[in-house]
């Protein structure tokens, strides 16, 4: 069975994980796992006959007991991942945290980094770029060979309409982006003290930089959340448009910033 699994490698995990993650969360659910282990011992040529329900247990023990899934009773596809492929073909790990990203500020950073044409979109060499500088910032280094090779397997993961480049959806889902911190606030909160309380955490959220003033990527994060509060999916593209028109209409002064007063006045708020 080891050697089974010795035969395992980036876009063959991939391929398995696909088949089992239909509904595209990023995770599978523990009572899946057996299936799951199954299925991937058969990919890696083992008959059916030769797999046992005792092979099976053993494997689940074995992973089960490496990842504390108990909370939650299922696996990212991180956890299996970095359980189940040799060190140098877990390129996927590179991709988790100390700590989830958990502001879009940041993300959207990352995303203006990288969508070097200002297409609104990531295309397959704008993500090599990506993938070159975070093997880079782990202190790995990877052949011309291999970074093409995982170019391709991060594409096939996650370009999920298959256009052949990434959109914000699909970088968040690579970055693991925490849920949309605007969903905390009840946006019809009755009383003007509510709504100026709320205010105050929205602003310091987004104003990373504490200058009192949104610009540059704060503005993105913050108008990537208000879109996504209407329209589940948005593309790059519709970020740009509404950016523009919130500047438009925010930026009073027209320094390129959302000073808080300003932000307060669109919002219909009196902050004194």
């Amino acid at each position: 069975m080891d050697s089974a699994l010795d035969r395992l490698d980036a876009a063959g995990f991939l391929q398995i994980w696909q088949h089992f993650d239909v509904d595209d969360n990023g995770y599978i659910e523990g009572k899946q796992l057996d299936a799951f282990f199954r299925h991937m011992l058969g990919k890696l040529g083992m008959k059916r006959e030769e797999i046992t329900k005792d092979q099976i247990r053993r494997l689940r023990e074995r992973f089960m007991s490496a990842h504390d899934t108990a909370a939650e009773g299922r696996l990212q596809i991180q956890e299996l991942a970095t359980m189940l492929l040799p060190e140098e073909e877990n390129f996927l790990l590179l991709f988790r945290r100390e700590t989830p990203l958990d502001n879009s500020v940041e993300f959207m950073r990352i995303w203006r980094n990288y969508d070097t044409d200002s297409s609104g979109y990531i295309s397959a060499i704008e993500l090599k770029g990506f993938l070159q500088d975070l093997f880079l910032q782990h202190g790995k280094s990877i052949t011309p060979e291999k970074l093409e090779e995982y170019t391709d397997t991060m594409m096939k993961m996650f370009d999920k309409n298959k256009d052949g480049r990434l959109d914000l959806n699909d970088l968040a889902r690579i970055l693991a982006l925490k849920e949309n911190f605007l969903l905390k606030f009840k946006m019809d909160a009755c009383s003007q003290e509510d709504r100026k309380r709320d205010f105050e955490k929205i602003f310091a959220h987004y104003d990373v930089s504490k200058t009192g003033a949104l610009e540059g990527p704060e503005v993105d994060g913050f108008v990537k959340d208000m879109m996504e509060l209407v329209k589940p999916s948005i593309s790059g593209t519709d970020l740009d448009k509404f950016r523009k028109a919130l500047m438009g209409h925010c930026d009073i002064n027209g320094d390129g910033k959302i000073q808080k007063n300003e932000l307060a006045l669109c919002l219909g708020l009196k902050l004194s």
